[in-house]
């Protein structure tokens, strides 16, 4: 199963408070931290919602 490695790339001051959601329940908190998930369609759902805040590798 491929797994993706989202980075935060942006920081959540002045979002919306379901991207701070989003991004907590995504398990990042800092800019510069890497998280590495399974790649399913809930995350991806969660990486729809915050796209514009993360980078996204597929990694093995």
């Amino acid at each position: 199963m491929s797994q993706l490695k989202i980075t935060q790339k942006r920081g959540l001051a002045g979002r919306k408070p379901n991207h701070r959601e989003t991004m907590r329940s995504l398990g990042l908190r800092k800019i510069g931290q890497t998280v590495i998930r399974p790649d399913n369609p809930m995350v991806r759902g969660q990486i729809h919602t915050v796209g514009h805040l993360v980078s996204v590798e597929e990694v093995e």
